[in-house]
Formats: structure tokens, sequence, C-alpha cells
């Protein structure tokens, strides 16, 4: 037993079968052949390079699983989150997009790298809601690309993940309200300042934008199935929030490998569980109120609409994972379990890890989620250290 404090909660998706075919309405918002010219275009960014994928074989010999392999994104880009990928590459897909409707030819990301559009673009302004990780990604993009940007946060944002996103050049703007709230402002103010809304989230009458969000993540499960050399999981555990990210390894995979995927578990706070709600309910709902939990990556009240049309009938199980389960687990990963590699995780990377420790050491959920000894489970650590004083203190008690 590896004492992982905590509680889970689980609801099995009763529209869920592995004989589902991903339909052309699923291909249309996200598929691997989409994924293609994505990835080939992600991996010409300077600084890239595949990250990890940990094989935990001592910690699945704990927990009674074949193997862990955990996906680790703390390093990516040196922005310490998979985000780095999807917020970025739709700032670039807006520019060239704008670029060919001034009557240019559609420009190649060397152009845009290269600054060869910077006049043209410096007055451009791209703009969204974040938590963090999202909000950095868009700021490092609008520099790297050669537009503004300005970003808005919550109040329950750390100072530390401001100041990463200013480190980037963006104005940020700090509302007094939950990240739901955040998303409304910086609609309404794009529209009325005649700025590009590029979030990771999709709303009534917001919905191009973060298709491309969400392709930019498949850079990174082209690399988890290159990296597993042919194996298919037999499990996925994956964070909540919005919808994106889960959205993204559902299609992807689903695309991919048909009836033979892994069965998908979806990981949310107690406090901010829209997926699992809206799952139980058959359509989206919204959780409303304070939505405080220390995994502030998926502080998140409402389902993005397009990740929810992948999700609905994608996702076997949603669970929710008790709050005091994040900091063991941030503390395990970052001492080594046994000889398995020490990793920087920060609290909304650990979620999937933490539910699935908790299930397997559980006789009821080893049952529920048809874990056994022979099960192969793969979970991504969406972010590093992206707050390195919270993340410190959460190490250290």
């Amino acid at each position: 037993m590896l004492n992982i404090p905590g509680t889970l909660s689980h609801y099995k998706n009763p529209l869920a079968d592995s004989a589902l075919q991903y339909g052309d309405a699923n291909k249309e918002l996200l598929s691997v052949a989409k994924a293609q010219p994505v990835i080939a275009s992600i991996s010409q960014w300077p600084g890239y390079q595949e990250t990890a994928l940990h094989g935990f074989s001592d910690l699945a010999k704990a927990i009674n699983v074949a193997q862990v392999y955990y996906k680790d994104e703390g390093q990516r880009f040196g922005l310490k989150s998979f985000k780095a990928l999807g917020g970025a590459y739709a700032v670039a897909r807006q520019l060239q997009g704008l670029i060919a409707a001034s009557g240019h030819q559609e420009p190649s990301i060397e152009q845009l790298l290269a600054g060869e559009f910077r006049e043209q673009l410096r007055d451009i302004v791209v703009s969204c809601a974040t938590d963090g990780n999202h909000g950095r990604s868009v700021a490092w993009g609008a520099q790297m690309f050669g537009c503004g940007c300005v970003i808005y946060i919550h109040r329950d944002v750390s100072e530390g993940r401001k100041q990463a996103m200013q480190a980037f050049a963006a104005e940020v703007i700090r509302i007094d309200g939950n990240y739901d709230e955040s998303v409304r402002l910086a609609d309404s103010e794009a529209k009325r300042l005649q700025r590009i809304i590029v979030s990771d989230t999709s709303y009534a009458g917001y919905m191009e934008i973060p298709k491309d969000v969400t392709l930019g993540y498949t850079a990174m499960l082209a690399e988890i199935v290159s990296q597993l050399q042919g194996e298919i999981p037999s499990h996925i555990f994956i964070q909540g929030g919005v919808g994106g990210v889960a959205s993204a390894v559902c299609g992807y995979f689903w695309d991919l490998w048909g009836e033979r995927r892994p069965r998908l578990i979806v990981v949310e706070p107690e406090q901010a569980n829209c997926l699992q709600l809206s799952a139980k309910a058959g359509k989206p709902v919204a959780v409303t109120g304070e939505l405080q939990t220390l995994m502030a990556g998926l502080a998140c009240g409402e389902v993005s609409l397009l990740a929810w049309q992948i999700l609905a009938d994608g996702v076997d199980d949603f669970m929710t994972l008790s709050e005091q389960s994040v900091a063991p687990t941030m503390k395990l990963l970052a001492q080594g379990f046994g000889q398995d590699a020490k990793v920087e995780a920060g609290e909304s990377a650990v979620p999937g890890l933490a539910a699935a420790i908790l299930a397997a050491e559980s006789s009821e959920y080893r049952e529920k989620l048809g874990l056994t000894e022979q099960s192969r489970v793969l979970v991504i650590g969406t972010e590093g250290a992206t707050d390195p004083v919270l993340y410190q203190q959460l190490i250290s008690s």
C-alpha cells in the first residue's frame, strides 16, 4: 500500500461502448489525419523535443498492475505544461489566417518565426481567460509569432502564475470572480476592443478556434504512440477541467485504435466536476459557486461544448478525487518510488495518477474499472511546478 489518502466517487457512463465507431462528426473536430500537419508544424518550433514517457515499474508492482506509464509534460518548451502546445498553435493559425485574408499567401511557420510579417501583426491582440497554463501558452505564442496579448485571470490564480505570463510581455488583468466569469469578461472585452479570443474552451457562438487549441495537444499524443512502440494501454486516467485535453486523448486514440482503445477514465476535483455531472444529466450542465480546489487548472464549472461532443459517449468512467490526495501524490513523484524516476509534477498534473493508485488499491474500484494484474495504465502528467513557491510548500508538507 502506498498510503495515498483520499476518496473517489465513480459514475460509469451508460453511453460508452467499445464497439462504437468514431464518427464523421467527431472526425471533423479531431482525427489522426487532421493531427498530422499540426505535429509537423509544432516540431519546427524553437526548442521542440519529445517529453519523457516514464515506465513506473516499481509503482506498478506496488499497486498490483503490470505497468504504469507517466507522460511527463513538466518540461514542455520550458513552459512546464502540455498547454504550451495548444494555445501557441492556435495563435499561429489565427495569424496565418489574418495574413492570408489580407491578400498574401498564407505564411509558413518558418516565415512567422523569422518575423517576416511582424509589421502587419504588431497591432493584432490575442486574448483569453486562464487558470495559468493556457494563458502562458497564448502569451508565449504571441511573443514568438509577433502580436500583442491580454490575459484575464480570476481571483484564485496565484501571483507566480500571473508573473509567468507577464514574463512573455502579456498584459495580465485579474478579476474578482471565478474562472467562468473571467471567460465571459475576456469574451465581451474582445468584442468591444476587436481582440482575438484564443480560448481552450468552446461555448455558444465560439466554436472554431478551440478546435486548433485541441489539435495542438495531439503532438503530445503522437509522441506517446511512438514511445509505446506498438503497445496499447488497457486504461488511461486523464484530468478533466473543461474537457479539452480529455477530448483530445479520447478522440485521437479512438480514431487510431478503434475497438482496441484503452478504457478512458476522466478525473475531476469534487467541487468542480462539471463533466461527471453532465454525464449523469445526459447533457452539459454547469457547476456554480466558488469551485474551490487545490487543483487550480481543473477549477472549471462549465463544459467545453466541442469537447463534450467527443466525451459524451467516448469516456467510459467519470471520477472525482478528494483534495487530500494531491500533495502526497506530488511528493511521491518528487521523491521517486523505489527505482522509478523522480518527477516534478504540479497540482493539476497528479489527479489521474492519484485516482489510479486509489482505485488499484481498492477491491471495489478494481472491479468497477476492470483493473487487474495485467493492466497497463497510462497517465498524463500535464504540468510541472508552474508555481514553484506553491510546489515547494506542497511537497515539503
